[in-house]
């Protein structure tokens, strides 16, 4: 598929002109792929591409971004001798890619379907733009660590409270001590359940539920991480996220199913 790019220097464009409108030089055909009116002109290399967005997706990798191109969602420029660029437009794809995985938890094929239907011009959406990670937004793995402290003062509740869950087995910390960014919704959750009367030995039943279900996310993934590429270790990275949402979607509707006859 013809992306329209043209090859030029390899000098890396900076990154803070990413959102640079195309100029009349650069204007992209009638047809041109999504997002449309943003630079395609292939400049950057895959590290300048990386240091764009791991602003806001840190574990963002090269092997990420060379798998998203085995799937057929970006398409960069290759030079004559076969290093990758990558122009403004390119970029804001991926970042679209990125977002749709992490907040929608979207499948793949269904991402490629979105951005066929945005290519097209059957559906329009603008353009996504840069902006930092929030403390709740980064669902891929940052490596942040929540202290005690901070965790109980984040959740707004007591550390005996967090303590409690910890002995009964809800939420596990780090070695060190720490505990990882999922630890707040955890926590949190289980406060209003806890309003209710559900204090934390109440919630084992989670806990293992949750971890039979991870058993079954990992048997799914077991031969795509027992192989030694980068592609097949990123793609064992998006398979693991999109059953472990499947099987999230499916215990939620399992509860509502039979809690329904509850309410008059």
């Amino acid at each position: 598929m013809d992306r329209g790019h043209r090859v030029v220097s390899a000098r890396p464009n900076r990154l803070d002109a990413v959102h640079e409108p195309a100029t009349t030089q650069d204007a992209a055909p009638t047809d041109e792929l999504w997002p449309r009116g943003i630079s395609r002109r292939a400049t950057m290399r895959i590290s300048d591409v990386l240091a764009g967005l791991q602003i806001e997706f840190p574990a963002v990798t090269t092997s990420k971004l060379r798998f998203l191109e085995e799937q057929g969602l970006i398409e960069p420029v290759r030079t004559p001798s076969g290093y990758r660029q990558y122009s403004p437009a390119d970029v804001e794809r991926l970042r679209f890619v990125l977002r749709q995985q992490r907040d929608r938890y979207m499948p793949l094929k269904v991402i490629g379907e979105r951005l066929a239907a945005l290519d097209a011009g059957e559906e329009d959406e603008p353009a996504p733009r840069a902006r930092l990670a929030t403390r709740d937004g980064v669902r891929e793995s940052s490596g942040t660590r929540l202290t005690l402290e901070v965790l109980s003062t984040e959740a707004g509740v007591e550390a005996a409270f967090i303590e409690d869950l910890v002995t009964a087995g809800i939420v596990r910390p780090h070695p060190s001590g720490a505990f990882d960014s999922w630890a707040l919704q955890i926590v949190v959750s289980a406060a209003a359940l806890a309003e209710h009367g559900i204090d934390p030995r109440h919630l084992r039943q989670f806990r293992a539920a949750a971890d039979r279900q991870a058993d079954l996310v990992e048997q799914v993934v077991a031969p795509w991480r027992g192989q030694r590429s980068a592609s097949s270790r990123a793609r064992a990275g998006t398979l693991a996220a999109e059953v472990g949402e499947l099987c999230t979607q499916m215990h939620t509707a399992l509860v509502r199913a039979a809690v329904a006859d509850l309410a008059p």
